[in-house]
């Protein structure tokens, strides 16, 4: 979402001042994006569902899922191109749903169950990744690990009843917009985060009132 494991090693000269505005940029869409989960989840477990209404409200959901992971800013323009991908691969298994017609129990549970394990497992690399930019990294890890089991379930019940797939969809659904919420505070807490892990390095490195964003960037180089 942030960086990829291909990024991980060269943190310490991309991790700017700049950088870290870049990605806190970032918390009211994850925001929004966790309450509108939440409101998705308690939806799916308070209505009556056929398969095709429910159908079209999971795609729906994908969809907004898709615009939000493409409109996610990362670190540096790699990382950019990847969230859209992802996310305009989100939008495009959000319309096959929707425009399945007369989707079937297996259908739907095959669709959901691939994505979440998909999903799952990019978030579970990206948390790895993220460790040297997000103190609180190890919410990715768990929103990977809650979608792939749950994915698993999904695809592992072929004679799923609509009853488990509705189970499915609204754990998934208030479980990811918790994790996102949590994670959008600590997104916006990045840039105060980065002013604290430099500022001890201000007094040394700038004894002659230099650019204090300097000495920090020649110090990373040096090591």
């Amino acid at each position: 979402m942030f960086v990829t494991p291909g990024t991980a090693p060269n943190l310490s000269y991309k991790l700017t001042r700049d950088a870290a505005a870049k990605v806190s940029r970032n918390w009211p869409v994850l925001l929004l994006n966790g309450l509108l989960l939440i409101v998705a989840g308690v939806l799916v477990f308070s209505i009556d569902w056929s398969v095709r209404s429910l159908a079209t409200f999971l795609g729906a959901l994908f969809i907004v899922q898709g615009v939000a992971g493409a409109l996610t800013q990362g670190i540096d323009s790699r990382i950019n191109r990847t969230n859209v991908f992802s996310g305009l691969l989100s939008v495009a298994v959000g319309i096959a749903i929707i425009a399945w017609p007369s989707p079937g129990i297996v259908a739907v549970a095959i669709v959901l169950g691939s994505w979440l394990i998909v999903s799952g497992s990019l978030a579970i690399a990206g948390s790895f990744a993220a460790r040297s930019v997000l103190p609180d990294w190890w919410l990715v890890l768990i929103l990977g690990l809650l979608e792939v089991p749950l994915g698993v379930l999904a695809l592992a019940t072929p004679g799923a009843t609509l009853a488990a797939l509705i189970t499915v969809a609204g754990i998934w659904a208030v479980a990811i917009g918790v994790t996102r919420i949590a994670l959008a505070f600590d997104v916006k807490s990045l840039p105060g985060q980065v002013d604290k892990a430099f500022a001890p390095h201000v007094p040394a490195s700038n004894g002659n009132g230099g650019d204090a964003a300097v000495p920090p960037v020649a110090t990373s180089k040096a090591a």
